[in-house]
């Protein structure tokens, strides 16, 4: 039987040699790649089959909750372990959701066991560990069989059309399969309602103007629209919404 390939997360390199070294003391594992935070174990995870990944908490550009939340959206997400120094509401809440977790320092015994009973994240436990994550700074969106990162720092705006929002960046759109209230309680510091299917990011509103509607719902209707910077297209500013406008 083939040995489980093991990807480890952690933005100190003293730690990930230390956790190669005990995985080698465990045997039956093989590391077969090393990140030092999300968005890397994310482009490695793109080209490379993991079975098992080793993910610190605490990291830089993306922490280990938030790629947590990415590697459930995977095809196959792989066994997930989180490793961290003592921290009281992350220990908390790893136990009252029945998370396996390793504190540091890590003993080979306890990684052993913790290996041998790895499981992928669950929805009901990834919810429970969204209080414990430090930023939210990018969707995953699934285009053929791969994870495209996309920062919120590029997204002009999210509109809800059917069962998808549309992402749309300077340069492209995206689609993402998720709940514009979801994305509205989450990034609510970015972003701004204007429609019931849309939300601006804040520092991408142009201005406002009164257009005559061509299409949509409000089709024929004369409406405020947000002018958005850096494209040509226009969001309708429902009547529910207008008070946007003069807290602008």
């Amino acid at each position: 039987m083939a040995n489980q390939r093991l990807l480890i997360v952690d933005d100190e390199p003293l730690a990930r040699q230390r956790l190669r070294d005990l995985v080698g003391d465990v045997g039956s594992y093989d590391v077969v790649g090393e990140a030092a935070n999300g968005v890397e174990a994310l482009q490695l995870l793109q080209d490379a089959t993991v079975d098992i990944v080793l993910v610190d908490i605490r990291m830089p550009v993306m922490d280990g909750i938030e790629l947590a939340q990415h590697l459930r959206g995977l095809p196959q997400p792989p066994n997930l372990i989180f490793t961290t120094a003592y921290d009281h509401y992350a220990v908390q809440a790893f136990e009252l959701s029945a998370i396996d977790y390793l504190l540091k320092p890590i003993r080979s015994e306890r990684l052993a066991a913790a290996l041998a009973k790895a499981k992928p994240l669950q929805t009901s436990q990834s919810q429970a560990l969204v209080s414990l994550q430090q930023t939210h700074d990018h969707l995953s969106i699934h285009e053929r069989g791969k994870v495209v990162l996309v920062p919120i720092a590029d997204v002009l705006y999210l509109r809800a059309e059917l069962k998808y929002v549309t992402v749309r960046t300077r340069d492209k759109s995206y689609l993402l399969e998720t709940s514009l209230n979801q994305l509205e309680h989450t990034y609510a510091a970015q972003f701004v309602r204007i429609h019931r299917n849309a939300l601006v990011a804040r520092n991408a509103i142009g201005g406002f103007e009164k257009q005559r509607i061509a299409e949509g719902e409000e089709a024929g209707e004369t409406a405020w629209v947000v002018l958005v910077k850096g494209v040509p297209e226009t969001l309708v500013v429902s009547r529910r919404h207008q008070h946007v406008i003069k807290a602008t």
